[in-house]
């Protein structure tokens, strides 16, 4: 899967075709929930926010020519829909954890940790959100429309296994085809959408210290593990086994996770974060090439820039239980990375254990990374299990 994958990324960064379409929504059942809570929960202008997401998008693509994915940060977020943040604390958080990472990258502290944290660590953080992400399709998502959202799921689930891998027939057209179509029939109210017409722009922001302060004290700091775990570290690691002609390093994902965060919050946009899930579900749709990300930034630029207000009404339409099939499949493509090493003993129970750690405790990631290391440099050195 690598060789091909790595073959056409050397050949072409930028591709628009059916499998790039497809693989271009792999990562919306993680981003559209996410977006949706925070905006609701903060009253954040949804058109700023959907406008700079989409650009943050474009921007990933080109940089690196594959389906290098712009995600919400999910712990950010999570207190945010739950705490229901004022805006300006937000900002405050996003320029601040941009800070803190470009710090972080400078010092050269990102590579040092990308070398001395060992493989089977790393497949245990990708294997621990994995789990995370296919758990919460199964509980949350597939379940909050009762026998509706059910029967709307096993189809879904059916079209995905039948059509999964399939160059000429990528699973996420017809996916997302299915929620499409639900959505219209069911759930939007197209007058209430053809008056929310008419042109926005993002909304400049003053950024002030005292929320930088803040932001990053009651934001930020619960974010910084898991950024360093799955954003930097799992990211690489998986862009290597994908794309390894690339030879993508976590300096150089640590640097457009610091400058997104640092552009993004005076422009009224979300902290955003680069991560192995988003790449894992664009990959697992067909995406190969930074036209997956393109495609997927435009149809938020387009929403944030044309329909405003009413773009978030149309989001919401779109059926939770379809947006579950494809968190789903996200979740497995990264727990079947443990692939690598199921033939060693130490190394997958060393991921296992860091998985479980990372899945289940506080501050998971940040646990596993550190108890995993130790435990696996340990039973190196004694051979425990050899």
């Amino acid at each position: 899967m690598a060789t091909n994958a790595s073959s056409t990324g050397a050949k072409t960064r930028i591709r628009f075709d059916r499998n790039e379409l497809s693989g271009a929504f792999g990562d919306i059942g993680t981003d559209l929930p996410l977006i949706v809570g925070m905006v609701l929960a903060s009253g954040l202008d949804s058109s700023s926010v959907l406008i700079v997401f989409g650009l943050l998008q474009i921007l990933s693509g080109l940089i690196y020519g594959i389906p290098m994915a712009v995600q919400p940060l999910k712990a950010i977020a999570v207190l945010v829909i739950t705490k229901k943040v004022e805006p300006d604390l937000i900002y405050g958080a996003g320029l601040s954890i941009g800070v803190f990472m470009f710090l972080l990258t400078m010092t050269g502290l990102i590579s040092w940790l990308s070398r001395i944290i060992p493989h089977p660590v790393i497949r245990g953080i990708q294997f621990g959100l994995g789990l995370q992400l296919s758990t919460l399709a199964l509980k949350d998502y597939v379940r909050s429309n009762g026998v509706e959202g059910y029967i709307l799921a096993s189809v879904a689930f059916l079209v995905a296994i039948l059509f999964l891998g399939n160059r000429k027939y990528p699973p996420a057209l017809f996916v997302i085809s299915i929620g499409v179509i639900y959505a219209i029939l069911f759930r939007m109210d197209l007058g209430t959408l053809k008056s929310s017409f008419g042109f926005s722009y993002p909304k400049l922001n003053i950024v002030g210290a005292d929320d930088i302060l803040h932001g990053f004290l009651l934001l930020a700091i619960p974010q910084i593990p898991l950024s360093i775990a799955n954003s930097i570290l799992a990211t690489e690691r998986l862009a290597h086994d994908l794309f390894p002609a690339k030879d993508i390093t976590a300096r150089k994902i640590a640097l457009t996770y610091s400058f997104m965060n640092m552009v993004a919050p005076f422009f009224g946009g979300i902290p955003v974060c680069h991560g192995s899930g988003g790449m894992a579900g664009h990959y697992a749709f067909g995406g190969r090439t930074g036209g997956s990300p393109l495609i997927y930034g435009i149809s938020y630029l387009v929403l944030g820039l044309l329909l405003g207000k009413g773009a978030l009404e149309l989001i919401q339409a779109f059926p939770l239980p379809v947006l579950g099939i494809v968190l789903f499949f996200e979740g497995l493509t990264l727990m079947g990375l443990l692939r690598d090493i199921a033939s060693s003993t130490l190394d997958l129970s060393t991921a296992l254990i860091v998985g479980l750690m990372a899945a289940n405790l506080p501050y998971g990631y940040v646990v596993g990374i550190i108890v995993g290391t130790i435990i696996y440099s340990f039973r190196s050195k004694v051979r425990w299990g050899k």
